[in-house]
């Protein structure tokens, strides 16, 4: 069965975990790790992308990602296979050492970006591996409160405040909140009254979508199914148009 296409981000920006082979350890000692942020700082200037945040684990790394000229599956198996290398010859072995295909979920909104950025930083604690998200040493909240790095911190801190003093308080306060944010494996799932909010935002009613004529209806009903965590029997329901109509909308 082949594999399901990797979405495309509208954004560019990503949401990427990459996980050792059969879940083992891939940062043996502290040295690996820095080992791996060498590799990333390196790439990032090659492959151009922007960084927002990272988090190493003892056996996954998740980083919130934007692309540039290279597709993200470039720069992940760019950055993959140059630690790769590295770790095998530190520890005079050979094969593979991360999962062949990294996880990874579009993040194309200004609020799932913040829950990210908090679900990356939290990585740890919630993990029970620190006692703050200000203790481990092996996230990017650093950069963003002390001294910047390899992390591009303007677009997040940005999304709090013009103010940097502002933003910067802002931001310390919501990456200290207690939350349930889930990532990547959590399928977010939108209720009828949500999709009926949306459509208000866009200025039409079901109803009014319903007499519009084909392109126009067409270029809502486009928007309607980009929403994350619609279906389209959901947007039928709500709609009050058919299935096989908005199927054929691409």
């Amino acid at each position: 069965m082949p594999r399901k296409a990797r979405k495309k981000s509208r954004t560019g920006i990503y949401h990427v975990m990459i996980r050792g082979i059969n879940q083992q350890m891939i940062f043996e000692e502290d040295e690996d790790k820095y080992a791996f942020l060498r590799t990333l700082e390196r790439y990032k200037i090659v492959s151009r992308f922007e960084l927002y945040s990272y988090c190493l684990m003892d056996n996954h790394v998740h980083l919130l990602i934007k692309e540039a000229e290279e597709p993200i599956s470039k720069v992940i198996m760019r950055l993959s296979s140059s630690f790769v290398y590295w770790y095998n010859s530190k520890y005079d072995r050979c094969g593979h050492l991360f999962q062949e295909r990294f996880k990874s979920e579009v993040v194309e909104d200004p609020r799932y970006f913040l829950t990210v950025l908090r679900y990356i930083h939290q990585n740890p604690l919630k993990a029970g591996l620190s006692t703050s998200v200000w203790e481990s040493k092996w996230t990017s909240i650093r950069e963003y409160i002390q001294e910047v790095n390899i992390v591009d911190i303007n677009r997040g801190l940005g999304m709090f405040s013009e103010d940097r003093a502002v933003a910067m308080d802002q931001f310390k306060i919501f990456m200290q909140e207690d939350n349930e944010d889930q990532c990547l494996e959590y399928i977010v799932k939108r209720s009828d009254s949500e999709v009926i909010e949306y459509l208000k935002i866009l200025g039409v009613t079901s109803s009014e979508l319903q007499q519009m004529n084909q392109k126009e209806r067409n270029s809502i009903l486009l928007k309607l199914r980009e929403l994350e965590g619609v279906t389209i029997r959901q947007l039928s329901r709500v709609t009050g148009i058919s299935k096989s109509v908005i199927d054929r909308i691409h």
